[in-house]
């Protein structure tokens, strides 16, 4: 075997090592994600383009999830909430969750077992179940009949949820006057 011969096999072989540490580092970096195998089909993320938001005449609502994941398993909603750290995920999140998972299957005409709700330091698996659905259709009931309402009471006794809101001054009820 020539110079010649070995300089091209050593660049071939360089070149093989590099584009298996590449795979390697996107596996790992995928696994840390929380995303699940499959295909990514829309995002919300970064300088990704896809399609709008998914809308839904029939319940009035529409949303755009963070990913969706085309697997094994049927379309995936997935929320990302990145700078959130808890051992179980907060109702709220998993409403936003189930909306997405009723708006895939309005939209896509397909019903998602479940969606994944990726916190800093875990991914969350939520069962797309009736019970969830049900307690997503009160919900909506509710916000809608909220909008009527001339004057709804807060929810809540956090002064930190006051301080970022953006209705603070409009509100009457602001925790931090």
């Amino acid at each position: 075997m020539n110079q010649g011969s070995l300089a091209l096999l050593a660049l071939g072989l360089t070149a093989l090592l590099l584009a298996l540490l590449l795979w390697w580092r996107a596996r790992q970096g995928r696994t840390r994600s929380g995303l699940p195998a499959g295909e990514i089909v829309s995002s919300d993320m970064g300088d990704w383009v896809s399609a709008g938001p998914l809308f839904s005449a029939r319940y009035r609502l529409a949303g755009k999830p963070d990913y969706m994941v085309e697997t094994k398993d049927g379309l995936i909603p997935i929320e990302v909430k990145p700078g959130r750290r808890a051992c179980e995920p907060y109702a709220a999140d998993v409403l936003q969750l189930a909306a997405y998972c009723l708006l895939v299957e309005e939209v896509c005409g397909r019903r998602p077992s479940h969606g994944l709700l990726r916190y800093a330091d875990r991914t969350f698996r939520i069962p797309y179940e009736p019970a969830l659905e049900t307690a997503l259709h009160d919900t909506l009931a509710a916000m809608r009949a909220d909008v009527r309402c001339t004057d709804v009471p807060r929810n809540h006794a956090d002064p930190s949820r006051c301080r970022f809101c953006g209705l603070r001054e409009d509100c009457g009820q602001s925790l931090l006057d």
